[in-house]
């Protein structure tokens, strides 16, 4: 799958609670690796990026699947972002 085809899918947790849109995504450059698909515009960011990448986004590899919808683990079940992620992802 393309990365273009999964902007505008709805991102749904597997409880079925609705989170929100696919926006943006961010990659990897150095791993080769989609890292997070944020469920608002990253130009829009501004202010606490920290605190906006907790709320407005969802780690790649909770992603259980990716079909007419964006399928991600629950939030509570979610990984931690990690604050050298944060420290990468604001530079």
């Amino acid at each position: 799958m393309k990365l273009s085809e999964i902007y505008r899918m709805d991102i749904y947790s597997d409880s079925g609670q609705y989170l929100g849109e696919v926006q943006d995504i961010i990659v990897d450059l150095e791993k080769g690796e989609v890292s997070r698909l944020l469920m608002m515009p990253m130009k829009n960011v501004k202010g606490d990026v920290k605190r906006t990448l907790m709320q407005k986004s969802v780690l790649y590899k909770s992603v259980k699947n990716v079909g007419d919808v964006v399928l991600v683990s629950a939030p509570s079940a979610m990984p931690e972002t990690t604050k050298e992620e944060v420290n990468d992802l604001s530079r």
